[in-house]
């Protein structure tokens, strides 16, 4: 479902309003709300705005458990961190108990974390068919979402839940849900605005079907269908 907005504060302010009806709807059906969170400049707005009232004040901040979509392998105290970026918009901001925060990084190797992760998810998302209730996702220029690259071979893993590699371009280890992790979940929701994403946004929704180069296209939830909320300067060359 594609969703368009004038410019970032409402796209914004629309995905706020959304994150709060998932979350109340989480916790009155199951009893507790568990959302992936996202990294990069897509969600800042959207953390700022939930920090604030009034949508700080309808979340059910006590029944919410925090995970992340995906990281740079790098500590907590890094400016590269998302764990740090959402910690500092959001998550200091609100009353979220902190023993329900689970950043991506520990004194571990990546390979050895992303096990370790994995078996955090089963615990709290159910053994057999792990399924969060939200995952907020955004778009790179080149198509990518969480950590899942342009040619890369974590694009093929069928089994696993979460993973950690070498990414070289950067030099540096990356870990990320994956693909089938992320479709499971109940909502997925892509927050993608300006119009360096206008070509890829075409390419994800509109264009041929080419995984290797345009991520994104992977996700595709094995229930329902992700939220696109993207703005005019994003959504320009859209035809449908």
């Amino acid at each position: 479902m594609l969703q368009i907005y004038e410019n970032t504060k409402e796209l914004s302010k629309a995905a706020a309003e959304a994150f709060v009806n998932v979350a109340r709807e989480a916790v009155q059906q199951r009893g507790k709300f568990t959302v992936a969170l996202t990294g990069g400049s897509s969600p800042v707005e959207l953390y700022r705005l939930l920090a604030q009232a009034p949508y700080r004040n309808q979340v059910p901040w006590q029944q919410t458990y925090i995970f992340w979509g995906d990281e740079r392998w790098v500590p907590l105290t890094d400016d590269k961190s998302n764990a740090k970026m959402a910690f500092e918009t959001l998550l200091n901001l609100v009353p979220v108990p902190k023993d329900q925060v689970f950043p991506m990084w520990k004194e571990l190797e990546p390979a050895q974390y992303a096990t370790e992760y994995e078996q955090l998810l089963r615990q709290h998302l159910g053994q057999e068919n792990p399924q969060f209730d939200l995952i907020l996702l955004g778009m790179g220029d080149d198509g990518h979402t969480a950590s899942l690259f342009p040619g890369t071979a974590v694009l093929h893993e069928k089994t696993k839940l979460v993973q950690a590699y070498y990414l070289a371009p950067q030099e540096m280890y990356r870990i990320t849900l994956t693909a089938p992790c992320i479709n499971a979940a109940r909502h997925i929701f892509f927050l993608t605005f300006g119009e360096k994403k206008a070509d890829a946004l075409y390419e994800v929704l509109e264009g041929e079907a080419n995984v290797e180069q345009y991520p994104s296209q992977l996700i595709k939830p094995f229930q329902g269908e992700p939220t696109w909320f993207a703005d005019r300067a994003a959504a320009k060359r859209l035809t449908r």
